[in-house]
């Protein structure tokens, strides 16, 4: 059996407040991400899904239990890393190539092949004709394309993304699902991808983990065995989708209940 790619054991994230208490925003989290898996975690606002992509990241050590990647306890970022924001990572104040090419330059890459790497990823996500143009002059969508093709030119072994696509429109964002995926297929990256959107979670994902109302643990996961390759708009209308949205949503919706009831209770 392949050992895990991405494993946490009773892994527990507790943060200083602003009143000198303690905030713990995930406890006792255990998962696994296998090489190759897509893992898509959901759970309520503000329960700690975002967290703990930090804590696989290495941006945040946990405060109890253990990460582990490859085998090898979490310390600080591990190599072959790459991490999708909500907002665009992009920076203004250089082109697209050279945006894309950053990250092979940063690794040492000479000149020349990172620009010849990032000009091949430029037209993979589908902007041949656009390395010259700025962020500003792109959409919403088109940024979105760059920020993917920054993060896979350098061929990351684990794909963090959070909320990467939600700032987009409806059509927008069904095709971005579209290119991820066909990005992502045959490259052996795991990714663990954070959503609030549990149609997104099962069209992409091998199996979505539902995480409870803050402090997050693991309340359930679910294997999608929807067959791949996959595209998002079809499958949505399939009946297989359907019953996997119903047993999924029965167990996220006590949990959204509960938020909603906490939210509420300190608000009054």
């Amino acid at each position: 059996m392949v050992p895990p790619l991405i494993e946490l054991t009773g892994a527990t994230k507790r943060f200083p407040s602003g009143s000198g208490s303690v905030h713990t925003a995930v406890r006792d989290l255990t998962m696994t991400v296998q090489p190759g898996e897509f893992v898509a975690v959901v759970g309520p606002t503000g329960c700690g899904k975002s967290t703990t992509l930090s804590l696989v990241s290495g941006l945040q050590p946990p405060s109890a239990g253990r990460v582990r990647v490859n085998g090898e306890d979490v310390k600080s970022i591990p190599d072959g890393v790459g991490y999708m924001f909500q907002t665009d990572a992009v920076m203004p104040w250089r082109s697209v190539l050279e945006n894309v090419a950053s990250g092979p330059r940063f690794r040492g890459v000479p000149k020349a092949e990172a620009r010849a790497q990032a000009v091949d990823w430029i037209a993979r996500v589908g902007l041949a004709g656009f390395e010259k143009y700025y962020p500003h002059q792109l959409s919403g969508g088109m940024r979105k394309r760059v920020a993917l093709a920054q993060t896979l030119v350098t061929k990351p072994k684990i794909l963090l993304m959070d909320e990467p696509f939600s700032a987009l429109d409806v059509q927008t964002r069904a095709l971005m699902q579209d290119e991820l995926l066909r990005l992502w297929s045959g490259s052996g990256a795991a990714v663990i991808f954070v959503t609030h959107d549990l149609d997104e979670a099962i069209a992409l994902a091998d199996k979505v983990v539902v995480l409870t109302t803050g402090p997050a643990t693991v309340k359930d996961v679910f294997e999608i065995p929807l067959e791949r390759p996959r595209k998002v708009e079809e499958l949505r209308l399939t009946e297989d989708f359907r019953k996997l949205y119903a047993d999924i949503w029965e167990s996220l919706r006590s949990e959204v209940d509960k938020a909603r009831e906490k939210g509420a209770s300190n608000v009054a």
